[in-house]
């Protein structure tokens, strides 16, 4: 029998994404954390354990060399939802199968890749459940299966879910596997479970193959929290559940006292944090329970730090798609629970939170603390060319009677095994993809754009942000958060730094930034003409008389208030 004492883990982090989890970088998900927590409470050593990412394994071909000689090979990783990323780019199947065939010791799979797996990770695709030549593939909990693995000496294990006492230990015991992903300590964020499973029973979805909810207490939440804390990492997303309002309850119903035990409990034990949002919330369960919901919600814009998105399930506005998909919200429920929650966390920081929701020529140029996202899901059941209709039309209306979304999730659906979509398949989304990709240009013109100008106007400051690439001349960023806005800077800046910025213009989903604040004695002219209301000629006068004293030296006469974006740093005087 092997002992664990002796065993060497190499654990691979092909990243995941799941209707609940998240996990492509900038995030990295739970699976690699309990994972590592489960190795060690099996009594494997910490020293012996080693972390990559599939990205590392790309860039450094010379770390294939500890999937080669481990003992023990744990790929973690699975796509359940579609979307594009830009922190870092999913595991491949033939990725994955090379992963199999370098392992010369035992190789284990795991994670939401045991739903299946599709050609790519992208929507309009259907999967098939595949072990891609791994020893073992664990078809309940992968956590479970590694720690049952090593008690076994490498021989087997039985397929079980971990229990609420096996996950919080093993959350806390696996904190220090952060240290060994590429982004620690600065450009990381850590995402949090506090329940998995789901009351409802919507026909696409995976998250209900885990079972009814089931939740952590908030003191293990709160005691991973205050460990990840310890070795550094300061950036934190609760998105590991179903629903948030119902953190604690019933599986449905809000439990506000729930809900502070856990927010006071991380600004407790995390003072310095630099980010806690949020992911999923259910828009029934603030129908449904107005008040206690409204109680929650403001809890949570007390204690989360700006910019942070509920993510609304509505996928439908068609009643007749709801109905054949189990969908559990209407188009009105939904626009009610959309204007509960800008009534409730609108606001931003700097002003009172009953002005909410707030926009315009007065607001603070912060954005809001909690805004509504909206997912929309193409290719169910039932779908038809007045879905489309339907869906623009809903969001139109809130546009126009003064509320904000964060974002718009639009996508297609993707069918997997043990859903009902899985009868159907991408037949319907592979049908309507030219009429998808019309309506989808629609919205982001429409809809999106004017909606990004509400929640983020000219001059407003977002700090932090963190530079990833550079694309035609400008240099790209985001925030580290829920969904965050993808901001272009003038000219090709240093990337791995940080800067705050304050916004100038707007695209669909990203806008254009200057450095905040922009010293108008060093600024270049690039940066200058992103300036609403200064073009190339008053840009260049600005160079050519440079350097000013204040702002009000140099007479530029524009419509904007300047202050919002500019300053002027101290002249140093004559030697």
């Amino acid at each position: 029998m092997t002992d664990p004492e002796t065993l060497s883990v190499t654990i691979v982090d092909g990243y995941v994404d799941e209707p609940a989890h998240f996990g492509v970088p900038p995030y990295i998900s739970t699976y690699p954390r309990y994972a590592a927590g489960a190795l060690v409470d099996a009594g494997v050593p910490r020293d012996q354990i080693t972390y990559h990412t599939i990205d590392r394994l790309r860039d450094e071909p010379d770390y294939w060399r500890d999937v080669d000689e481990a003992d023990l090979v744990v790929y973690l990783g699975g796509m359940t939802v579609p979307g594009k990323y830009v922190g870092g780019t999913p595991a491949e199947p033939d990725e994955v199968r090379k992963l199999a065939w370098t392992a010369n010791g035992t190789s284990l799979m795991g994670g939401p890749v045991k739903f299946g797996v599709g050609d790519e990770n992208a929507g309009a695709t259907e999967t098939e459940r595949q072990d891609l030549d791994f020893d073992f593939v664990a078809k309940g909990d992968v956590e479970a299966a590694v720690f049952d693995l090593v008690e076994s000496g490498l021989e087997g294990f039985n397929n079980r879910m971990r229990d609420i006492d096996e996950v919080s230990r093993w959350a806390q015991e696996g904190a220090f596997i952060v240290e060994q992903h590429p982004n620690h300590p600065e450009h990381l964020i850590c995402e949090l479970e506090t329940s998995r499973g789901c009351a409802y029973r919507c026909s696409f979805c995976t998250e209900p193959l885990y079972g009814n909810p089931e939740f952590r207490p908030p003191p293990t939440v709160v005691g991973e929290v205050d460990t990840l804390s310890d070795y550094g990492v300061k950036h934190f997303r609760i998105g590991r559940q179903a629903d948030i309002l119902a953190y604690g309850g019933d599986g449905e119903a809000p439990n506000p006292a729930a809900l502070r035990q856990l927010y006071s409990g991380i600004r407790e034990v995390a003072p310095d944090l630099e980010t806690l949002h949020l992911d999923n919330m259910n828009p029934i369960t603030i129908v449904e329970w107005p008040e206690q919901s409204r109680e929650g919600i403001r809890i949570i814009a007390e204690h989360n730090t700006p910019g942070d998105t509920a993510a609304f399930g509505l996928e439908s506005a068609d009643p007749v798609v709801q109905e054949e998909n189990n969908l559990n919200v209407t188009a009105e429920e939904c626009f009610e629970a959309v204007r509960i929650v800008n009534e409730e966390a609108g606001w931003r920081p700097g002003e009172d939170p009953a002005d909410a929701p707030t926009f315009g020529d007065d607001a603070p140029r912060r954005l809001p603390k909690l805004l509504p996202g909206i997912n929309l899901l193409h290719g169910l059941k039932g779908e038809r060319e007045e879905t489309y209709e339907r869906n623009r039309e809903f969001l139109q209306r809130v546009y126009d009677e003064g509320y904000m979304l964060r974002r718009i999730n639009i996508r297609q659906v993707m069918a997997f095994d043990g859903t009902d979509m899985s009868d159907t398949g991408a037949e319907i989304a592979n049908e309507h993809k030219q009429l998808f990709k019309q309506y989808k240009k629609q919205i982001r013109e429409e809809i999106d754009n004017p909606m990004l100008k509400r929640v983020a106007p000219p001059g407003t400051v977002l700090p932090d942000i963190h530079l990833e690439y550079h694309q035609d001349g400008k240099t790209f960023g985001r925030q580290l958060g829920t969904y965050p806005l993808l901001v272009g800077i003038p000219g090709e800046r240093e990337l791995g730094q940080t800067t705050d910025i304050a916004v100038v213009d707007h695209g669909y989903r990203s806008v254009t930034g200057v450095p905040y604040p922009l010293d108008l004695n060093a600024a270049s002219m690039n940066e200058l003409t992103a300036i609403p209301g200064i073009g190339d000629s008053t840009a260049g006068d600005i160079v050519v008389n440079r350097p000013y004293g204040s702002i009000a030296d140099a007479d530029l006469g524009t419509e904007f208030d300047l202050s919002q974006f500019v300053t002027t740093q101290p002249l140093e005087p004559a030697d």
